[in-house]
């Protein structure tokens, strides 16, 4: 077993990212994902981590959300999601690239993002031509020092692990959204870790449901109130030798978010 894993939460850096890191801080938190949507600039970044610095806070990855219409759901989510989608790829590729080379910048050691709806099929043309725009990501990367991980929901866990060893680049690893292996009908997220758990950097400790129509995602639920088993999920996490942040996330806002949030941190601390 490894030693005891951190509880942190996934946020946006808006309005600003002082009062960000000190809601995190305020939440007698200490880690966080940061959610960092294009076109972001440096001199945001070195304000994120001045203020981050100030309040004590790890930022484990920037969660790199590219430009474009995205759409939630099974029926327009393959054509505009993330890099499978070919007409918006080459500008998500680029403002990826920039991401990495910001999170290098001010010392966040990876970058992360939704591939989209990657094909099963490998011999499928856009498999390969998704999994050269992410080698051309995962290289830049690479060079900066940094991670690029890879955060679950549409494509299937098997896929996923086929990406990671067909890109084969050495710093690529999967950010857990248990929650969206249910929304998306993709996978129950304890078994998945036996399929992907040891490329496991970082984790949405988040609860959902099943999808239950052909066309809208499974909702998402206040933790303990879905189907995520994290009283199992948490120690095979640890078995597979995952050490990272468990970020809680939780997709609305307001006082309701932080009251969700802090019964969130209640389930996840004896377990970890």
């Amino acid at each position: 077993m490894t030693d005891k894993l951190q509880i942190g939460v996934m946020l946006s850096a808006r309005p600003t990212a002082e009062e960000a890191m000190k809601k995190v801080a305020d939440l007698g938190l200490s880690a966080c994902q940061v959610h960092w949507p294009a076109p972001g600039t440096l001199e945001a970044a070195k304000e994120l981590r001045e203020a981050a610095d100030k309040y004590g806070v790890y930022i484990a990855t920037l969660w790199a959300m590219p430009s474009g219409r995205m759409v939630w759901n099974f029926v327009e989510g393959p054509t505009t999601i993330g890099l499978v989608p070919v007409a918006t790829r080459n500008q998500r590729t680029v403002e990826l690239i920039e991401a990495a080379r910001i999170a290098a910048a001010i010392g966040v050691g990876s970058i992360t993002t939704h591939l989209g709806f990657i094909p099963e099929f490998p011999g499928d043309e856009d498999y390969y031509s998704t999994m050269q725009a992410i080698k051309s990501i995962a290289t830049v990367c690479l060079d900066l020092g940094i991670e690029f991980w890879f955060e679950t929901g549409q494509e299937t866990p098997v896929t996923l692990l086929r990406i990671i060893e067909d890109v084969g680049t050495g710093n690529l690893g999967v950010n857990l959204d248990p929650a969206n292996l249910l929304m998306y009908g993709k996978a129950n997220p304890v078994d998945a870790l036996d399929v992907f758990g040891q490329h496991v950097r970082g984790v949405h400790a988040k609860d959902g449901e099943y999808p239950t129509d052909g066309v809208k995602l499974g909702k998402e639920m206040p933790m303990g109130e879905g189907r995520v088993n994290f009283p199992a999920l948490v120690p095979k996490l640890k078995e597979k030798g995952f050490t990272g942040v468990l970020a809680i996330e939780r997709e609305i806002s307001g006082p309701e978010q932080i009251e969700d949030v802090k019964r969130a941190m209640a389930i996840l601390e004896p377990l970890c």
